[in-house]
C-alpha cells in the first residue's frame, strides 16, 4: 500500500530546489568529501526534480545536457529557465535564433524534460503584453511552459486568458515583493518558493528561518491538484529558509502524511 502511495505521488508531485551546484551545501546536504562533479548524481538520489538556474545565464552545451541525462535515474525531471538574453535583454524581440537553439538543447533531455520557465524582470510591464502574446503563440506546443511575471501590472484577466488559451502555466510565487496570483491556466501547476533575499542569506545550506508551518500550508494548498492527477512542479530557493533541500524534503514528507489516510481507506 505504501509503495502504491509513493508511486502515485511520484507521478504527480515533482518537488525540488532551484539549482544543485552549491559547494556550501557540503557538510549539510552533500557529504563533505563529495566532488562537485558528483553533486547532481547524489542530489538525484534524494529528490526527483530540479530547476536549472544556469540556463538563464547561458544555453548549455550539448555535452552538458548529455551528462545531466546520464547522471540521473529514470523518472528524474529537469525544468529549465529560458536564457536571460531572450526574456531580459531582448525582451522577446528578435530572438528567434536563441529560442531555436535553446529548445533544441532542451529537447536532448527527452523524457527527463519537465517544464520550460519564462521568467520576466520587473521592467517587463503591461505594455509588453503584445510581445508575450506573439511569442507564446509562436512556440512549439510539444513542451510544457510556465510564465513568471515580476510586475503587478501584468496580473490581469488578459494575461490569464492568454495563458489558458496557450496551455501555459502561470507560476505561483511565494515571494516578498509579489502577491500570490493563484490562477490555474494549464493542465499542470508550477510553484516557486522564492522567499526574501533581505531576510535570508542562503549561503550556508542551513535553516535560517523556520518555514515548517508555511510548507504545511502549501502542501494542503496543492493537495487537490495531485489528487486530481494534475502534475505539480515546485522548487525551493536558497532564500526561502536557507535550506532548500530540507524544505523540499519536508514538503514531500507532509504530502505523504496527507496521502496516507486516504490510501489506507482505499
Amino acid at each position: 500500500m505504501a509503495d502504491a502511495q509513493s508511486q502515485r505521488l511520484a507521478a504527480e508531485l515533482h518537488v525540488g530546489t532551484m539549482g544543485w551546484s552549491y559547494s556550501f551545501w557540503k557538510g549539510n546536504f552533500y557529504p563533505k568529501e563529495l566532488a562537485s562533479k558528483d553533486f547532481l548524481a547524489y542530489y538525484a538520489k534524494h529528490l526527483g526534480t530540479v530547476e536549472v538556474d544556469s540556463t538563464f545565464y547561458r544555453i548549455p552545451r550539448t555535452q552538458t545536457i548529455t551528462e545531466w541525462h546520464q547522471q540521473t535515474p529514470n523518472g528524474f525531471l529537469f525544468s529549465l529557465k529560458f536564457p536571460q538574453k531572450i526574456t531580459h535583454i531582448k525582451m522577446l524581440q528578435n530572438c528567434e535564433e536563441e529560442t531555436q537553439v535553446f529548445l533544441e538543447r532542451a529537447d536532448l533531455l527527452g523524457e527527463k524534460l519537465g517544464v520550460l520557465l519564462l521568467q520576466f524582470p520587473p521592467m517587463f510591464r503591461q505594455r509588453h503584453f503584445p510581445l508575450l502574446a506573439a511569442y507564446l503563440k509562436a512556440l512549439p506546443k510539444r513542451y510544457r511552459y510556465a510564465v513568471e511575471v515580476r510586475n503587478k501590472s501584468l496580473l490581469t484577466k488578459e494575461l490569464y486568458g492568454l495563458l489558458k488559451e496557450q496551455g501555459v502555466a502561470l507560476v505561483w510565487v511565494d515571494a516578498a515583493k509579489m502577491p500570490l496570483a493563484a490562477e490555474v491556466t494549464a493542465d499542470f501547476l508550477y510553484v516557486r518558493w522564492e522567499g526574501d533575499r533581505k531576510a535570508v542569506m542562503g549561503t550556508t545550506g542551513k535553516t535560517e528561518t523556520d518555514r515548517a508551518k508555511e510548507i504545511q500550508v502549501w502542501t494542503k494548498r496543492v493537495q487537490p491538484f495531485w489528487e486530481k492527477h494534475i502534475p505539480v512542479f515546485g522548487y525551493f530557493s536558497k532564500y526561502y529558509s536557507g535550506n532548500p533541500t530540507g524544505d523540499a524534503q519536508e514538503f514531500l514528507k507532509q504530502a505523504h502524511l496527507l496521502a496516507s489516510p486516504r490510501q489506507e481507506a482505499l
